[in-house]
C-alpha cells in the first residue's frame, strides 16, 4: 500500500462511491484522504461510510484518513414570481428583508446580517456570479442595487458578498448538530466553511478541542486580508477555489493560490488545493489538458494534498478520476522541472533547535542518498517539520497514537504507521529499522536517517538526529 508519489489526494464520497467496494477500489487507486460533505446525505449515510472506511482500515493495516466538511451558513435570495426573473444590465432591482413579493421590486432577502452589513458601492452576487449587482442604497430592511451583469434569476440561488464583512457565525445551528454527530463517529479532521475571520476558528476550536484537526477553508476575501492570523489558528488550510473564485476575480486565483501554499508551508500547515481540479471527469472518463496541468500546477506549488470534489462523489468515473490524479502527480513529480521549482519556492526555516534538526535530516537524506527519513513523532509536528523542506526520500512518520497517524495521512510525503511507543534510543534504532525494512522502504545495506526528539513521548522536541546503516542479519 506504499504510495510512490509525495502529494495527497483527497477524494469526496457521496453516491457515486459510498459502497464499501468503492471506497476500497478508491483507497487503492490512491485515495489517502476521504471527505465527508455534510452539505448533502444524511447523518445515517456519513456514518456508513465512516465505518465501511474504519472497516477497511483494519483490513488493509494503513491508517485512513477521514475530513468532515461543515456545509457553513448558506446565503440564498428567497422564492420569485413565476421562479425566475430576468434582469439586463442597467435594470434597477430591490431588495427586501421581508414581505418581498419576487419581483424586480421586491426580491426576496431573508438576512438581516447583510442589511445590516452592506454599503453603497458594494456588490451582491447571484448564482455563482452568473448575476452581478452593486448597491446603490440600502436601509434597514431594503437594499437598492443597479444590475452590471444581466441574466436569469432563479428560486433559492445562492449570493456572495465579496467586500461585505457579514456579522454571521461560521457555525450554523446544522453545523454544530452535525459537528458533534462526526465528533462522536471519530473523524479525524473537521473543514470549516465561511471564515472570515481569526475569531471564527476561536468557536470552532471551542467545540473540537483536540478531538480533531481543524482545516480552514479559504473562500471568502475577508480572510485573506487576516490571513496570516487564520493559518496560525488552523491545523490546515484548504485553498476552496470555488467560492474564492467567485468573490475574487478569476485572473487573482492561481497567484493567491500560490501565496497560500507557500505561507502554509512556512507555517509548517498542510494546504489542500481544492475545486474544478478535474471536472470533466463528472461525466468523462478523462480530463482535459488544461485540468492535468491545474492538478500538476498544484504539484509544483508545493500543496500537501489535491481534491476531488463532484468527480468522485457524484460523477460517473470516481475510479478513474482518482486513478488519473495518482498519475497526473507522480508524473509531475518525477519530471525534472519539479526538483528546482520545489526547491526555489522553499521557505526560510525558523532559527529554532526543532526546525534546524528537521531541516538538517531533510538535507542529510538527500545528500547521502538514504531510503528514507524514518520520524517519530507523538504529535506530527515533527514529521510536518521535515515535510516542509519537502526531501527526494519519503518520510516514515512513526506515531504511538492512532489519531495523528491518520491525521497526517494528509502531510506532504509522509507513510504514515501506528507503533508501540518507544522508550529508549535502543528501541528507537530497532523499531526503524524492523518498520523501514517490513514497508518496503529499504533494503539490508541501505541509510535511513532517524529523527526524534528526547525525552521521547514529548511532543515538538525535535531535537535529534541519526544515520543507521542496515546490516544484513
Amino acid at each position: 500500500m506504499r504510495r510512490h508519489r509525495h502529494a495527497k489526494i483527497v477524494a469526496t464520497i457521496g453516491p457515486a462511491s459510498s459502497s464499501p467496494e468503492m471506497l476500497r477500489a478508491l483507497f487503492i487507486a490512491g485515495a489517502d484522504v476521504f471527505r465527508l460533505n455534510f452539505s448533502h446525505g444524511s447523518h445515517q449515510d456519513h456514518a456508513q461510510v465512516f465505518q465501511a472506511l474504519r472497516a477497511l482500515e483494519s483490513e488493509v493495516g494503513r491508517p485512513i484518513s477521514i475530513l468532515q466538511d461543515l456545509q457553513g451558513p448558506k446565503i440564498r435570495i428567497g422564492a420569485l414570481r413565476d421562479g425566475k426573473l430576468t434582469v439586463t444590465p442597467g435594470d434597477l432591482v430591490h431588495f427586501a428583508l421581508k414581505n418581498g413579493d419576487g419581483s424586480a421590486s421586491g426580491i426576496p432577502l431573508p438576512h438581516p446580517e447583510i442589511f445590516a452589513a452592506i454599503l453603497p458601492g458594494h456588490d451582491l452576487l447571484i448564482d455563482d456570479g452568473r448575476v452581478r449587482v452593486t448597491v446603490t442604497g440600502c436601509g434597514a430592511d431594503f437594499i437598492d442595487a443597479q444590475v452590471v451583469t444581466g441574466g436569469i434569476i432563479s428560486d433559492r440561488k445562492g449570493v456572495n458578498l465579496p467586500g461585505t464583512l457579514l456579522s454571521l457565525s461560521p457555525l450554523t445551528a446544522k453545523d454544530r448538530v452535525d459537528l458533534a454527530f462526526g465528533l462522536s463517529l471519530g473523524v479525524d479532521w473537521v473543514a470549516l466553511s465561511f471564515v472570515q475571520k481569526p475569531g471564527d476558528l476561536l468557536e470552532a476550536r471551542g467545540l473540537i478541542g483536540d478531538r480533531a484537526g481543524l482545516i480552514a477553508k479559504i473562500e471568502k476575501p475577508a480572510a485573506l486580508d487576516c490571513i496570516d492570523d487564520i493559518v496560525r489558528l488552523a491545523d490546515a488550510v484548504m485553498v476552496a477555489r470555488g467560492d474564492l473564485g467567485v468573490e475574487i476575480p478569476p485572473e487573482e486565483v492561481p497567484g493567491r493560490q500560490k501565496e497560500l501554499v507557500r505561507l502554509c508551508r512556512l507555517a509548517v500547515k498542510p494546504v489542500i488545493v481544492a475545486t474544478q481540479m478535474l471536472e470533466t471527469m463528472v461525466s468523462a472518463p478523462t480530463p482535459t489538458r488544461a485540468e492535468a496541468s491545474d492538478v500538476a500546477t498544484a504539484i509544483y506549488d508545493g500543496a500537501d494534498a489535491v481534491m476531488l470534489s463532484a468527480e468522485s462523489a457524484s460523477g460517473h468515473y470516481p475510479l478513474e478520476a482518482v486513478a488519473m490524479m495518482d498519475r497526473i502527480i507522480r508524473t509531475t513529480e518525477r519530471h525534472k522541472a519539479y526538483r528546482a521549482i520545489i526547491t526555489a519556492i522553499e521557505p526560510d526555516i525558523e532559527e529554532t533547535a526543532s526546525h534546524a534538526v528537521a531541516a538538517a535530516a531533510a538535507d542529510l537524506a538527500d545528500m547521502i542518498h538514504a531510503s528514507a527519513i524514518v520520524a517519530f513523532t507523538s504529535s506530527g509536528t515533527t514529521a510536518a517539520r521535515i515535510a516542509r523542506k519537502r526531501p527526494t526520500v519519503p518520510i516514515l512518520a512513526i506515531t504511538p497514537d492512532q489519531r495523528v497517524a491518520r491525521r497526517l495521512c494528509l502531510l506532504w510525503g509522509a507513510h504514515c504507521l501506528h507503533s508501540a511507543d518507544i522508550h529508549s534510543y535502543e528501541e528507537m534504532i530497532v523499531q526503524a529499522r524492523t518498520h523501514a525494512l517490513a514497508e518496503n522502504f529499504a533494503q539490508p545495506l541501505d541509510q535511513l536517517v532517524v529523527v526524534a526528539g528526547i525525552p521521547f513521548g514529548v511532543a515538538g522536541t525535535t531535537n535529534n538526529l541519526r544515520v543507521l546503516a542496515l546490516q544484513r542479519e
